[in-house]
């Protein structure tokens, strides 16, 4: 699967930097994030595509009212989506500033309005937020535009899981990443669940990775050690910008750092191999290897006293001591000698 010119299969890990609301109602401070993105080694910089009123209703009610222990609790949601999203009318610049700087971007869209506003740019991919995975008609919609589609899976069963996967394929979209994501935020390392990556793979056919909203850079490097072919992490310029995700996102250094161990996890991945390299080659030298540790003469036999399996690694083979030992010398070795005897 390819997201824009990246391949999955050969390229490695596909690593988004989410803007969201980190441009705190600023044109440039999204402007910049974009820049530092690709700067700190972002493949991808992913956007958000709403209003407050294409995401809830104006609604003074209780249910409208953010509770439950997160960062936002007492606001109402019409309020906290009106502050937070991206204007509508920047989108045309933001993509064509990503693109002018070589570096991937697309959006999340919330509604049908949302996807069809942001075909225009021919985004990469579309990205389906964790708590939109129940909008089974904006998945429908957003998959027949035949973009891969991304979904994060945090708060969804297994049954709504496959619906969605079922939905994406039943309009011939076969181009699906699903993530592991834990939808708090921050998100508790001990909710993670890494383990799920794989079994997402195994039990849906599709690309897996992982949405993380966990503190630092342990859980996205543990989860490409696992597998993780796309991570998506929250990216801020720096966290005195403020905004309501500065709190869980990741400044610029500590993105750098996450890139850099992510590719050196990558590095010691690699492939699996059994071959006979150069390196493996002059390492035999350290190996061990039959020897002459007692000086022997000539028709004396071969024992545990005077053959032994030492390190260098010239002599023969250790596997043909047990077939040497009790043999008769066929001439004069001294100490040290490599043992070398026709068999």
């Amino acid at each position: 699967m390819k997201i824009g010119n990246f391949n999955l299969n050969k390229d490695g890990t596909y690593i988004i930097a989410e803007l969201s609301a980190n441009h705190n109602g600023s044109l440039q401070n999204a402007l910049d994030t974009i820049k530092a993105a690709k700067d700190v080694g972002a493949d991808c910089i992913k956007l958000q595509t709403y209003t407050a009123d294409t995401i809830t209703l104006d609604s003074d009610k209780e249910d409208f009212i953010i509770k439950g222990g997160t960062l936002w609790d007492g606001k109402k949601l019409y309020d906290l989506y009106k502050e937070a999203y991206t204007p509508w009318e920047w989108h045309k610049e933001l993509f064509e500033y990503a693109r002018s700087i070589n570096i991937d971007i697309f959006s999340s869209p919330f509604d049908k309005s949302a996807v069809d506003f942001l075909e225009q740019f021919n985004p990469s991919a579309y990205k389906i937020a964790s708590f939109e995975i129940t909008d089974y008609e904006l998945i429908r919609y957003s998959a027949s535009k035949m973009k891969p589609i991304i979904i994060s899976t945090g708060i969804a069963t297994i049954d709504e899981i496959q619906d969605a996967v079922d939905i994406c394929r039943g309009v011939g979209n076969n181009d699906i990443v699903l993530l592991k994501c834990t939808s708090a935020y921050p998100a508790p390392l001990e909710d993670a669940n890494l383990a799920t990556i794989v079994n997402l793979a195994q039990t849906f056919g599709v690309v897996s990775g992982f949405s993380d909203h966990t503190l630092g850079a342990t859980a996205p490097i543990a989860a490409v050690a696992l597998g993780a072919k796309v991570i998506e992490k929250h990216f801020i310029l720096d966290k005195s910008i403020g905004g309501a995700d500065a709190d869980f996102s990741m400044d610029k250094q500590g993105f750098r750092d996450m890139v850099k161990d992510i590719r050196d996890v990558e590095k010691l991945i690699g492939k699996v191999d059994y071959s006979m390299n150069s390196k493996k080659k002059q390492s035999r030298q350290f190996s061990r290897s039959l020897y002459v540790s007692q000086d022997i003469k000539k028709g004396e036999i071969f024992t545990e006293q005077n053959i032994r399996s030492v390190r260098p690694g010239y002599g023969m083979h250790p596997k043909y001591l047990k077939d040497i030992l009790g043999k008769v010398a066929q001439k004069n070795y001294v100490f040290g000698d490599r043992l070398s005897i026709n068999r």
